[in-house]
């Protein structure tokens, strides 16, 4: 591995980490002053939700654009390790799970668990066809 490579990487993880926590934040507060439907769901935690379902979105997108040969792998390590592997966060999902279950909110964590497990892998799917299909 290069070390320009390397600090691409370095640097697109650093920009994930940074756009992860502004969504975040930008939909824990849409949430908290959402309409009456969403109060009972307010524990839900939403933002991880849709951070990691549009990440493997864009994820299997790159994935799918370096397999037909319109990304190439320095820019898939860029963007799939760096980018992506910095804005989505699966170890949050599941301890936020874990927090619904101490909480004793089955519902909440089963919804989180299959939500982010069931809806990231078809999102990748989807991506991954489409940038095969660019």
């Amino acid at each position: 591995m290069s070390l320009v490579l390397f600090l691409g990487v370095c640097l697109a993880g650093g920009l994930g980490a940074a756009v992860r926590m502004l969504l975040d934040g930008l939909l824990k507060s849409a949430v908290a002053a959402g309409s009456a439907p969403l109060r009972g769901w307010a524990a839900f935690p939403w933002a991880t939700g849709v951070i990691n379902v549009t990440g493997s979105f864009l994820l299997g997108l790159v994935t799918g654009l370096a397999l037909g040969g319109l990304v190439s792998p320095v820019w898939q390590a860029v963007l799939g390790t760096g980018f992506h592997g910095g804005y989505t966060t699966f170890s949050t999902a599941m301890v936020e799970t874990v927090r619904l279950v101490q909480e004793r909110r089955w519902g909440l964590a089963a919804a989180n668990l299959l939500g982010v497990i069931g809806l990231g892998t078809l999102a990748a799917w989807g991506g991954m066809l489409l940038g095969l299909h660019l």
